[in-house]
Protein backbone atom coordinates (compact mmCIF):
# COMPACT_ATOMS: atom_id res chain seq x y z
CA UNK A 1 0.00 0.00 0.00
CA UNK A 2 2.83 2.52 0.78
CA UNK A 3 4.42 1.83 -2.31
CA UNK A 4 1.40 2.04 -4.58
CA UNK A 5 0.91 5.83 -2.32
CA UNK A 6 4.46 6.72 -3.21
CA UNK A 7 3.53 5.71 -6.79
CA UNK A 8 0.43 7.84 -6.96
CA UNK A 9 2.18 10.53 -5.29
CA UNK A 10 5.23 10.85 -8.27
CA UNK A 11 2.62 10.36 -10.86
CA UNK A 12 0.96 13.12 -9.63
CA UNK A 13 3.73 15.56 -9.11
CA UNK A 14 5.24 14.62 -12.82
CA UNK A 15 2.25 15.34 -14.06
CA UNK A 16 1.91 18.76 -12.02
CA UNK A 17 5.20 20.13 -12.84
CA UNK A 18 4.99 19.13 -16.86
CA UNK A 19 1.51 21.30 -16.85
CA UNK A 20 3.38 23.86 -14.90
CA UNK A 21 6.35 23.37 -17.31
CA UNK A 22 3.79 24.40 -20.45
CA UNK A 23 2.06 27.03 -18.59
CA UNK A 24 5.03 29.28 -18.36
CA UNK A 25 5.69 28.41 -22.31
CA UNK A 26 2.14 29.92 -22.05
CA UNK A 27 0.87 26.54 -23.95
CA UNK A 28 -2.23 25.10 -22.17
CA UNK A 29 -1.44 21.17 -23.80
CA UNK A 30 -0.25 20.08 -27.04
CA UNK A 31 -3.54 21.37 -28.17
CA UNK A 32 -3.15 24.80 -27.10
CA UNK A 33 -4.46 26.55 -29.66
CA UNK A 34 -8.22 24.78 -28.94
CA UNK A 35 -9.81 27.62 -27.70
CA UNK A 36 -11.10 27.48 -24.11
CA UNK A 37 -14.73 27.77 -22.61
CA UNK A 38 -13.92 31.47 -21.82
CA UNK A 39 -12.59 32.25 -25.86
CA UNK A 40 -15.73 30.33 -27.25
CA UNK A 41 -18.98 32.55 -28.53
CA UNK A 42 -21.27 30.30 -27.90
CA UNK A 43 -22.90 28.16 -31.28
CA UNK A 44 -26.38 26.00 -31.21
CA UNK A 45 -24.83 23.43 -33.68
CA UNK A 46 -21.83 21.38 -33.47
CA UNK A 47 -19.71 20.95 -36.58
CA UNK A 48 -17.04 17.92 -37.10
CA UNK A 49 -14.71 17.31 -39.43
CA UNK A 50 -16.82 15.03 -41.80
CA UNK A 51 -19.24 15.49 -44.58
CA UNK A 52 -22.56 14.92 -43.21
CA UNK A 53 -25.32 14.12 -45.93
CA UNK A 54 -27.38 16.96 -47.49
CA UNK A 55 -30.59 17.03 -45.85
CA UNK A 56 -32.51 16.73 -49.02
CA UNK A 57 -32.08 15.76 -52.18
CA UNK A 58 -30.31 17.89 -55.20
CA UNK A 59 -33.71 18.96 -56.48
CA UNK A 60 -35.21 19.91 -53.46
CA UNK A 61 -34.38 23.24 -54.05
CA UNK A 62 -36.01 23.48 -57.07
CA UNK A 63 -36.90 26.17 -59.42
CA UNK A 64 -34.57 28.28 -57.08
CA UNK A 65 -31.42 26.17 -57.60
CA UNK A 66 -31.09 23.75 -59.74
CA UNK A 67 -30.04 20.28 -59.23
CA UNK A 68 -26.44 20.01 -60.88
CA UNK A 69 -25.83 23.03 -58.94
CA UNK A 70 -26.75 21.16 -55.76
CA UNK A 71 -25.01 18.31 -56.91
CA UNK A 72 -21.94 20.06 -58.17
CA UNK A 73 -21.77 22.35 -54.81
CA UNK A 74 -21.99 19.55 -52.42
CA UNK A 75 -20.30 17.04 -53.83
CA UNK A 76 -17.80 18.55 -55.67
CA UNK A 77 -16.87 22.22 -54.18
CA UNK A 78 -17.98 21.25 -50.31
CA UNK A 79 -16.50 18.07 -50.13
CA UNK A 80 -13.30 19.11 -51.14
CA UNK A 81 -12.95 21.33 -48.44
CA UNK A 82 -13.83 18.39 -45.82
CA UNK A 83 -11.37 16.44 -47.67
CA UNK A 84 -8.73 19.33 -47.43
CA UNK A 85 -9.36 20.33 -44.09
CA UNK A 86 -8.71 16.79 -42.68
CA UNK A 87 -5.61 17.16 -44.72
CA UNK A 88 -4.55 19.87 -42.88
CA UNK A 89 -5.64 18.61 -39.58
CA UNK A 90 -3.18 15.88 -39.62
CA UNK A 91 -0.44 17.38 -40.73
CA UNK A 92 -1.04 20.25 -37.73
CA UNK A 93 -1.55 17.45 -35.29
CA UNK A 94 -5.04 18.59 -34.90
CA UNK A 95 -7.76 16.92 -32.46
CA UNK A 96 -10.51 16.03 -34.81
CA UNK A 97 -12.67 14.92 -32.14
CA UNK A 98 -12.93 18.31 -31.36
CA UNK A 99 -16.00 20.39 -33.06
CA UNK A 100 -15.03 23.08 -35.45
CA UNK A 101 -16.39 25.58 -33.40
CA UNK A 102 -13.76 25.02 -30.98
CA UNK A 103 -11.02 25.53 -33.49
CA UNK A 104 -12.51 28.55 -35.38
CA UNK A 105 -11.95 31.45 -32.82
CA UNK A 106 -8.25 30.76 -32.52
CA UNK A 107 -7.89 30.24 -36.38
CA UNK A 108 -5.02 32.65 -36.75
CA UNK A 109 -2.96 30.44 -34.91
CA UNK A 110 -3.33 27.80 -37.65
CA UNK A 111 -2.19 27.66 -41.18
CA UNK A 112 -4.22 29.44 -44.02
CA UNK A 113 -5.42 25.71 -44.99
CA UNK A 114 -6.88 25.14 -41.67
CA UNK A 115 -8.49 28.68 -42.10
CA UNK A 116 -9.98 28.24 -45.66
CA UNK A 117 -10.80 24.67 -45.40
CA UNK A 118 -12.53 25.14 -42.18
CA UNK A 119 -14.19 27.79 -42.67
CA UNK A 120 -15.38 26.27 -46.31
CA UNK A 121 -16.17 23.16 -44.66
CA UNK A 122 -18.35 24.86 -41.56
CA UNK A 123 -19.92 27.49 -43.57
CA UNK A 124 -21.25 24.89 -45.69
CA UNK A 125 -22.19 22.72 -42.95
CA UNK A 126 -24.30 25.20 -41.71
CA UNK A 127 -25.60 26.48 -45.58
CA UNK A 128 -27.56 23.30 -46.09
CA UNK A 129 -29.16 22.97 -42.55
CA UNK A 130 -30.51 26.60 -43.57
CA UNK A 131 -32.62 25.99 -46.68
CA UNK A 132 -35.83 23.48 -47.37
CA UNK A 133 -37.88 23.70 -50.27
CA UNK A 134 -39.45 26.51 -51.84
CA UNK A 135 -42.26 28.58 -50.06
CA UNK A 136 -43.82 31.59 -50.80
CA UNK A 137 -44.18 34.36 -48.78
CA UNK A 138 -41.64 32.67 -46.66
CA UNK A 139 -41.68 34.04 -43.35
CA UNK A 140 -39.96 33.81 -39.95
CA UNK A 141 -42.44 32.33 -37.08
CA UNK A 142 -44.10 35.51 -34.63
CA UNK A 143 -41.48 35.20 -32.44
CA UNK A 144 -38.34 35.65 -34.53
CA UNK A 145 -40.49 37.69 -36.84
CA UNK A 146 -40.12 40.28 -33.37
CA UNK A 147 -36.99 39.67 -32.55
CA UNK A 148 -35.55 40.98 -35.67
CA UNK A 149 -38.15 43.84 -35.82
CA UNK A 150 -36.69 45.19 -32.43
CA UNK A 151 -32.92 44.94 -34.13
CA UNK A 152 -34.00 46.13 -37.48
CA UNK A 153 -37.23 47.77 -37.12
CA UNK A 154 -39.00 45.16 -39.58
CA UNK A 155 -38.77 42.04 -41.04
CA UNK A 156 -38.84 44.29 -44.48
CA UNK A 157 -36.05 46.40 -43.41
CA UNK A 158 -34.03 43.40 -42.13
CA UNK A 159 -34.23 41.53 -45.24
CA UNK A 160 -33.10 44.87 -47.43
CA UNK A 161 -29.84 45.15 -45.06
CA UNK A 162 -29.08 41.77 -45.34
CA UNK A 163 -29.78 41.89 -49.15
CA UNK A 164 -27.51 44.69 -49.79
CA UNK A 165 -24.87 42.80 -47.35
CA UNK A 166 -24.72 40.04 -50.26
CA UNK A 167 -25.08 42.05 -53.18
CA UNK A 168 -22.37 44.08 -52.11
CA UNK A 169 -19.80 41.68 -51.03
CA UNK A 170 -16.81 41.91 -53.36
CA UNK A 171 -16.07 39.22 -55.25
CA UNK A 172 -16.50 36.10 -52.77
CA UNK A 173 -17.68 35.21 -50.11
CA UNK A 174 -20.90 35.40 -47.35
CA UNK A 175 -23.17 37.09 -45.81
CA UNK A 176 -24.65 36.93 -42.26
CA UNK A 177 -27.02 37.46 -39.67
CA UNK A 178 -25.07 36.87 -36.35
CA UNK A 179 -25.67 37.43 -32.76
CA UNK A 180 -22.79 39.31 -30.30
CA UNK A 181 -21.96 38.03 -27.10
CA UNK A 182 -24.81 40.24 -25.71
CA UNK A 183 -27.28 38.78 -27.95
CA UNK A 184 -27.17 41.69 -30.44
CA UNK A 185 -28.54 41.10 -34.01
CA UNK A 186 -26.33 42.40 -36.34
CA UNK A 187 -25.87 41.72 -40.29
CA UNK A 188 -22.61 41.59 -42.50
CA UNK A 189 -20.11 39.71 -44.87
CA UNK A 190 -17.09 37.98 -45.27
CA UNK A 191 -14.50 37.49 -47.57
CA UNK A 192 -13.39 33.95 -49.05
CA UNK A 193 -14.41 31.47 -46.56
CA UNK A 194 -13.94 33.95 -42.80
CA UNK A 195 -17.15 33.52 -41.05
CA UNK A 196 -17.96 35.80 -37.95
CA UNK A 197 -16.61 32.53 -35.72
CA UNK A 198 -12.79 33.25 -36.23
CA UNK A 199 -10.50 35.32 -34.79
CA UNK A 200 -9.66 36.82 -37.98
CA UNK A 201 -13.44 38.04 -39.00
CA UNK A 202 -14.14 41.55 -38.71
CA UNK A 203 -17.44 40.38 -37.53
CA UNK A 204 -17.56 38.60 -34.71
CA UNK A 205 -20.69 35.94 -32.99
CA UNK A 206 -22.93 33.35 -33.77
CA UNK A 207 -23.78 32.85 -37.12
CA UNK A 208 -27.56 32.62 -37.44
CA UNK A 209 -28.37 32.84 -41.38
CA UNK A 210 -25.73 32.66 -43.96
CA UNK A 211 -25.52 32.85 -47.84
CA UNK A 212 -23.06 31.83 -49.95
CA UNK A 213 -22.37 34.61 -52.72
CA UNK A 214 -19.79 32.60 -54.43
CA UNK A 215 -19.97 32.58 -58.17
CA UNK A 216 -20.07 28.23 -57.90
CA UNK A 217 -23.34 28.58 -55.35
CA UNK A 218 -25.77 30.22 -58.85
CA UNK A 219 -23.74 30.69 -61.34
CA UNK A 220 -25.11 27.96 -64.07
CA UNK A 221 -28.63 29.14 -63.31
CA UNK A 222 -28.03 32.83 -62.77
CA UNK A 223 -24.71 33.91 -64.66
CA UNK A 224 -23.79 37.03 -63.48
CA UNK A 225 -27.15 37.71 -61.91
CA UNK A 226 -26.15 37.80 -58.57
CA UNK A 227 -29.41 40.14 -56.98
CA UNK A 228 -31.68 37.38 -59.13
CA UNK A 229 -30.08 34.43 -57.04
CA UNK A 230 -30.62 36.42 -53.70
CA UNK A 231 -34.05 37.63 -54.47
CA UNK A 232 -35.03 34.04 -54.82
CA UNK A 233 -33.05 32.80 -52.35
CA UNK A 234 -35.06 33.79 -49.57
CA UNK A 235 -37.93 31.26 -50.42
CA UNK A 236 -35.98 28.93 -49.60
CA UNK A 237 -35.13 30.42 -45.87
CA UNK A 238 -35.29 27.42 -43.21
CA UNK A 239 -36.77 30.00 -40.29
CA UNK A 240 -37.31 27.15 -38.25
CA UNK A 241 -33.70 26.37 -38.14
CA UNK A 242 -32.74 30.11 -37.74
CA UNK A 243 -35.19 30.70 -34.73
CA UNK A 244 -33.75 27.59 -32.70
CA UNK A 245 -29.97 29.19 -33.14
CA UNK A 246 -31.48 31.75 -32.20
CA UNK A 247 -33.65 30.07 -28.81
CA UNK A 248 -30.51 28.60 -28.01
CA UNK A 249 -28.46 31.65 -26.95
CA UNK A 250 -30.37 31.36 -23.60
Amino acid sequence: MKNSSNNSRRNFLKTALKGSALAGLGIASLNDLIAQPSQRIHVPTKTGFQQQPLPYSYSALEPIIDSQTMELHYSKHAAAYAKNLNEAAAAEKVDTSKDLEDILPVISGYSMKMRNNGGGHYNHELFWKLMRSPRENNMPAEKFMKALGQHFNSFEDFKKAFTEAAKSRFGSGWAWLYADKNKKLLIGSTPNQDNPLMDVSDIKGTPLLCLDVWEHAYYLKYQNRRADYIENWWKLVNWDQVQQQYESLG
